[in-house]
Formats: structure tokens, C-alpha cells, sequence
């Protein structure tokens, strides 16, 4: 292994986490709730509750096999977010959020598998996606930042925040990984062939 081993924080490749938006202190967040407007998919929210089992999403590659578990992620590389409960990718698309007029950041796909408008950019500032780091994540496809501005909803999704993508890098968003299931960093995947 030539250059910097990766610090035992950072983020890895089939972790599955919690993700903090710094600014507004929520966390991402996906239910069976549709939207009523816009694309009609799942929607996507920010909630409070640290302990929402519904706010879980698993770092995936952009295809299959182009992330391997326990591999640190680099700053700069494409990823998907793929909520637990739902089996959907997070997902944005040139339909405008219900509540702040923005871009609309929707749940989509099945079992894993959506399309290319699920590809997301970890924009960070050293190496690897390190834990204690604010990160961006940039939509590869439509160039918008994921963001919390503070728009709440009413009835039926009381208080949660509106998740949108904002074409501007600003401080509304900035995430930061928190609770989850990190899976260790292994440099030589052949030590380490799962059966």
C-alpha cells in the first residue's frame, strides 16, 4: 500500500449511518410517505429524533462492485445512498421541492436499484471521507448540492424539514455522519474473501 493508510474513522463502503445535516440538526430521513406534488415518489425528509430507525442509509458504489465493502471512501468519489427500511436510493431530478421551490430530493428505485439519477459525489477536503468530517454531496446528474434550508412540514410529517438540491456549496449543506454500523477498513480485500 503506497500512500496514507486511511484512519480507522473513516467512512467505509457498506456502512450503514445516520447523516447529519450540521446546520439545521437534523438527519436524513425516508418513510412510505409520497410526495403529493412534483414526481410523486417517496419523499424525503429531515427529522429531529436521533433514534428514528427510518433515518439509516447504506453507502453503496456507484455500480455494483466499484465499492467494496470496508473500503475507506474517497473524497470525490461517486456513491449511492440507499435507505434501509425502503430498499430506495436518494435521488434528486429537475422537479421543484413541495415546500421551498428548489429541486425535489425524492427515495427511488427498488430493492436497491434505481438509475443514474441516483449518483451522488462525496465532496471533501482530504483523502478519505473521514467521520468527524463535514461533507457535501453533490448530484451528479443535475449538479445540485443536497440541502436543508429550515421549511417544515404540516400534516402528516409534522416538523420535518424539507430536504431539497440547492445549485450553490453553502452551509446549509453540510452533513456529518453520526450513528451506524461502520464497517472496518481492510486494505488487503484478499485477506479477507467472505465466503
Amino acid at each position: 500500500c503506497h500512500g496514507r493508510e486511511p484512519a480507522p474513522g473513516a467512512v467505509t463502503c457498506g456502512s450503514v449511518l445516520k447523516l447529519l445535516n450540521t446546520r439545521h440538526s437534523v438527519r436524513l430521513h425516508s418513510h412510505e410517505v409520497k410526495y403529493g406534488s412534483g414526481s410523486g415518489q417517496q419523499s424525503v425528509t429531515g427529522v429531529e429524533a436521533s433514534d428514528d430507525a427510518n433515518s439509516y442509509w447504506r453507502i453503496r458504489g456507484k455500480s455494483d462492485g466499484s465499492c467494496q465493502r470496508g473500503t475507506p471512501v474517497k473524497c470525490g468519489q461517486a456513491i449511492r445512498l440507499t435507505h434501509v427500511n425502503t430498499g430506495k436510493n436518494l435521488h434528486t431530478h429537475h422537479f421543484p421541492s413541495p415546500l421551498s421551490n428548489n429541486q425535489e430530493v425524492s427515495a427511488f428505485g427498488d430493492d436497491g436499484e434505481g438509475d443514474d439519477l441516483d449518483i451522488w459525489i462525496v465532496q471533501c477536503s482530504g483523502t478519505y471521507w473521514e467521520r468527524e468530517d463535514a461533507v457535501r454531496f453533490k448530484h451528479v446528474g443535475t449538479e445540485v448540492f443536497l440541502s436543508i434550508t429550515g421549511e417544515q412540514y404540516g400534516h402528516p410529517i409534522r416538523g420535518q424539514r424539507e430536504v431539497h438540491g440547492m445549485p450553490t456549496a453553502n452551509h446549509h449543506n453540510y452533513w456529518k455522519a453520526m450513528e451506524g454500523v461502520f464497517i472496518k477498513p481492510s486494505m488487503d480485500p484478499a485477506k479477507h474473501d467472505e465466503l
